[in-house]
């Protein structure tokens, strides 16, 4: 079988980083031949980009590869090559435990994704693992996400060395692509209609550090607001001790920067924060907050908190719902503890009852659904600019979101249009005033073309 006539289908699973690997990867298959197709049962080869950082991540990575099993016996995929976290973290476990499994890719090979694939339609087995600083920093993408809002990856691997997590275990040491090179992916992605740049690394506000000596993030920020005409900028993943009084006057006095930064907390016991081997304790994370709401009083700020960490006493636990009560925080997620391989956490004592960590999850997810009821209701009667989506056929609404939505991780605004209004595409702004709202989405009314800068 030839390249040109050879389909390739792809599953990306976990975040929008191994999202950005996926799509670079789309592109070297194209580039060498390939066609991309987007459904699964045409495919001659499915490559399943891979999520590993909890069990619940590996159980998804599994289902996915059982389940595309099935199609190499009832239709006519010859092979499925596994890449990504999962891939990288249990490397030859992978062909032992799952022989449907054609080929496999750590992340410094992921650049061999077509030896791979020209392997598997020639009947081999194909197994690589490179040195993870192989693994492109920037390249060509085909940009899979809807053409107005897109992700730039500033870097790969992570410095932090908490207890709890294994991605410095797998994906290696952090390291910051030069800020030349993503200055001009950024007018690559404004080139193509993107609107909404979301910029992500495992920690954002540490960008450049390796590179340059020093935090160069709102460098980085203010270059892509100089030389791109992006209306919204987005940055997640900012840590609490590196939030530095430079990057809030940025938030402050940049039109573009949305008023939205993700600052994962985990906790605010400083018990548990010191075994998690968090840097900065509670004092750090409460200033944190307190000097950027104090400076941006507009400010969003969506967070992650843990429960069930090894020795999370009750007292721990009411501490951090107390804070979280207290702090009100407009977007919060939480997740239970999970035992991982490898990590410093795994053997550490007191490990906690699966029920009882699901109790507290339940408690704080409660607790932050009536925050987020209270939030809601405040947005009642006032205007807020929306990104447009698209239109929702169940609800006769069109939908899409604010400043304070990043994209697959946070609500929806949902708003009808005025009889001969104009309608709005995917990509527009839309100016909404908030009437009502939906659980946790918001529902109003079209007054017109929104401003972008909010």
């Amino acid at each position: 079988m030839t390249n040109n006539k050879a389909k390739v289908g792809f599953i990306s699973l976990g975040c929008s980083k191994n999202l950005v690997d996926t799509e670079m990867m789309l592109a070297k298959l194209s580039d060498d031949g390939y066609k991309i197709t987007p459904e699964e049962t045409e495919a001659d080869v499915i490559v399943i980009n891979t999520c590993g950082f909890i069990d619940s991540a590996k159980q998804e990575a599994i289902d996915n590869i059982l389940d595309v099993a099935w199609l190499k016996e009832h239709r006519s995929l010859k092979g499925i090559v596994v890449t990504g976290c999962l891939a990288e973290r249990y490397q030859g476990e992978i062909m032992k435990e799952m022989p449907e499994v054609d080929a496999v890719l750590g992340l410094g090979s992921e650049t061999r994704i077509t030896e791979a694939v020209e392997k598997v339609l020639n009947g081999e087995k194909f197994f690589s693992f490179g040195k993870k600083e192989d693994l492109p920093l920037s390249q060509k993408r085909i940009v899979t996400t809807p053409h107005y809002t897109s992700y730039l990856k500033i870097a790969e691997g992570c410095n932090n060395n908490c207890a709890f997590c294994a991605i410095p275990k797998i994906r290696g040491k952090m390291r910051s692509a030069s800020m030349d090179l993503l200055v001009e992916e950024a007018k690559e992605l404004e080139k193509i209609g993107v609107k909404e740049l979301n910029i992500i690394a495992q920690d954002t506000s540490r960008y450049g550090y390796d590179l340059y000596g020093e935090y160069k993030i709102v460098e980085l920020i203010q270059r892509i607001t100089k030389e791109t005409n992006i209306p919204w900028l987005r940055l997640l993943y900012c840590y609490p001790d590196k939030l530095t009084d430079e990057l809030i006057e940025e938030f402050r006095t940049n039109d573009r920067l949305l008023k939205y930064i993700d600052i994962p907390i985990q906790h605010i016991s400083d018990s548990v924060l010191k075994r998690m081997f968090r840097h900065g304790g509670s004092k750090t994370i409460r200033s944190a907050i307190e000097r950027i709401r104090k400076a941006v009083p507009n400010i969003c700020i969506r967070t992650t908190v843990m429960v069930g960490f090894p020795g999370e006493t009750e007292q721990d636990f009411e501490e951090l719902c107390q804070f979280v009560k207290e702090q009100k925080f407009e977007r919060l997620g939480a997740f239970a503890f999970s035992r991982e391989e490898g990590t410093k956490a795994y053997d550490l004592p007191d490990q906690i009852d699966e029920q009882v960590k699901q109790n507290r999850y339940d408690i704080i997810m409660k607790e932050q659904m009536e925050i987020m009821s209270v939030y809601n209701e405040s947005m009642i009667g006032k205007e807020i600019t929306v990104l447009c989506e698209g239109f929702d056929k169940a609800s006769g609404a069109y939908f899409g979101r604010g400043e304070h939505d990043a994209p697959d991780i946070d609500t929806k605004v949902f708003f009808l249009n005025k009889p001969n209004q104009k309608k709005p595409k995917p990509g527009d702004f839309v100016k909404v005033l908030v009437k009502e709202i939906i659980d946790y989405d918001l529902l109003g009314e079209a007054m017109g073309e929104g401003e972008p800068n909010v």
